[in-house]
């Protein structure tokens, strides 16, 4: 199980993504407008420059919705291998069984 503040600590920046997701998307893209002039796109990247660190999506990383877990993290099912292996071992997870060779 991951620490607790590492966990609300992610969902604290998941959230400041999705609050500034449109004026982020808006100044990236005044900023990367060749037809502007060049103080405008100038000033669009200060004031992207202000926002906090942490409403940046490339902040953002996986974790375990089961453990917290950041390493091992499967996208399909959004969990880590080893909250997948002890789930399917209690057989909560249908379809899916042990394999044996």
């Amino acid at each position: 199980m991951a620490k607790k503040s590492m966990i609300e600590r992610e969902k604290k920046r998941e959230k400041l993504v999705a609050q500034d997701a449109a004026r982020r998307a808006a100044l990236k893209e005044i900023a990367n407008d060749e037809e502007r002039p060049m103080e405008e796109r100038f000033k669009a990247r200060l004031k992207l420059a202000k926002l906090p660190r942490n409403s940046s999506a490339t902040r953002l990383h996986n974790r375990c919705q089961v453990s917290g877990r950041p390493k091992a993290y499967y996208r399909k099912l959004k969990m880590s291998r080893i909250a997948l292996r002890d789930l399917a071992s209690e057989g909560r997870i249908p379809g899916m069984v042990k394999s044996s060779w």
